[in-house]
């Protein structure tokens, strides 16, 4: 990787440095560190977000039987991406990752590969234009068959709640009954009350600029559609007995999955 790019903190990387993996410069390092000393659990937002990841597609892949992934914001790859967890149970799962990010495009061209049975692609595509999406993901993706639509970390970058709210609808409407909608979002409730002065410190040093939102504007992006047991709630928490040891770890960032009925 070039160091040009190097100058300003990025999400991906940062998220990646969080997460203990070695795609990031020093200056991803320094704004990771900063963050973490002004908001301690940070680093446990992370891990949390990814074990949500984990059982949520197991759920969908499995009991659910979902075998079409559109993950949106997918961020640089580590371990147990979206399709080596799908495809574990289902080896006919089909993936599309989308990111408008060039270092995240790179390292999923060299790192996602699908099984042979299945179908793992990569749109590069920003998160503000859906239709894009949509238009790109169906060379991979049959629309007429249920979509499980993931926006994982994604949302607080759309600053606007009515143009993130317009964004959900117009993939939700995409996508037929017994589709999905998994979804997780940082708030400033669940003992994330401290976290305003790192968020201020993020979109004063790093890129894209971040926002949080209260659990009833995160629950209104489900309207219309069926949130399965136990609802929106600490992503850490959701279905935690499928990681042990977790059950009482609450963290300040939201998850749910929900059926489109």
């Amino acid at each position: 990787m070039s160091e040009h790019s190097g100058h300003t903190a990025h999400n991906a990387r940062v998220w990646n440095y969080w997460l203990g993996g070695k795609d990031h410069y020093a200056v991803d390092q320094q704004v990771g560190d900063q963050v973490t000393s002004m908001y301690p659990s940070i680093g446990q937002v992370a891990r949390a977000d990814r074990e949500f990841l984990g059982r949520a597609v197991r759920h969908l892949a499995g009991e659910a039987g979902i075998r079409q992934f559109l993950d949106i914001g997918t961020g640089l790859p580590t371990a147990e991406n979206t399709h080596e967890v799908a495809q574990r149970i289902a080896p006919d799962a089909r993936v599309v990752y989308v990111d408008n990010d060039p270092i995240v495009l790179a390292h999923a061209r060299a790192l996602l590969t699908s099984s042979p049975e299945g179908a793992t692609s990569y749109i590069d595509a920003d998160a503000h234009d859906p239709d894009a999406i949509l238009r790109s993901a169906a060379d991979i993706l049959d629309f007429e068959r249920p979509v499980a639509v993931m926006l994982l970390g994604i949302l607080n970058f759309i600053l606007d709640t009515e143009e993130a709210t317009a964004i959900v609808r117009r993939l939700v409407d995409a996508v037929p009954s017994g589709s999905y909608l998994v979804l997780t979002h940082p708030t400033l409730e669940l003992g994330g009350e401290g976290n305003t002065e790192a968020m201020a410190f993020w979109n004063a040093n790093a890129k894209p600029p971040i926002t949080a939102r209260t659990g009833a504007e995160i629950a209104a992006f489900f309207d219309g559609l069926d949130l399965i047991p136990p609802g929106l709630v600490s992503c850490s928490r959701w279905r935690a007995d499928a990681t042990p040891g977790h059950e009482s770890l609450q963290v300040a960032q939201f998850g749910g999955v929900a059926r489109k009925p």
